[in-house]
């Protein structure tokens, strides 16, 4: 269901040396393996559903008209995917992951190169941002139909929180900026400027282009640093 694995987490703790850090997530199931019909099954149905979101929109599109496309009782369908947000993270499942593969390599590459850490989260930030504006309306869809516990965060969440919280801890140790009394608020605070349903507010709701959007996330890192 999710696209970040236990290595993009281990990764992402070694580049940032955050082997402190304690992780709450949803406990994902182990992978099971799967008869051959219901992997066919799995198949029809996320080729269905692309098609139909291409076709009419992810929001226009209900979880019925995704099955009777597929050919698959609803039963089956929601035996796979329990809302039509799980469906959505699913079809991008190899994007996410390249996403987050891309972001782990141009990081340790950054790091290499002495590259100054908030310059490293304003790349970040940046990246993010794109990669919402390509994928929003799965993205949205996604973040309004699936409900967390409380205490249970979603991991691609997870992650990018670990990589925000990472690169201010590095930014004090370097002295690029003055020490936070609470730097995991200060990320959530930054990660939600970057989050799906925000960005198509000041998007679609407010007008803002996304290259407007960015250079103020860069001009409020930069404050960052005085």
């Amino acid at each position: 269901m999710f696209a970040i694995a236990e290595r993009c987490f281990m990764s992402t703790l070694e580049l940032f040396g955050m082997n402190d850090l304690t992780l709450t997530i949803l406990n994902p199931d182990l992978p099971r393996a799967e008869r051959c019909d219901a992997q066919a099954n799995r198949v029809r149905i996320l080729q269905a559903a692309e098609q139909l979101f291409a076709e009419r929109g992810v929001a226009a599109v209900a979880m019925a008209d995704i099955g009777k496309a597929a050919g698959v009782g609803q039963g089956t369908l929601y035996r796979r995917f329990a809302n039509k947000g799980e469906l959505c993270l699913a079809l991008m499942d190899h994007q996410m992951t390249q996403f987050q593969d891309h972001v782990l390599t141009e990081m340790g590459r950054m790091t290499r190169d002495g590259a100054a850490k908030l310059a490293q989260l304003q790349w970040f930030l940046d990246a993010h941002l794109h990669f919402n504006e390509k994928h929003t309306a799965l993205l949205c869809e996604a973040s309004q139909s699936i409900y967390f516990a409380p205490s249970m965060r979603p991991p691609p969440y997870v992650w990018q929180h670990m990589t925000v919280l990472g690169l201010l801890r590095g930014a004090i140790a370097a002295a690029e900026m003055p020490d936070s009394d609470d730097l995991p608020v200060l990320a959530d605070a930054i990660m939600a400027l970057i989050h799906p349903s925000i960005f198509r507010l000041m998007r679609d709701g407010n007008g803002y282009t996304p290259e407007r959007i960015s250079a103020t996330l860069q001009s409020l890192v930069r404050r960052l640093g005085g």
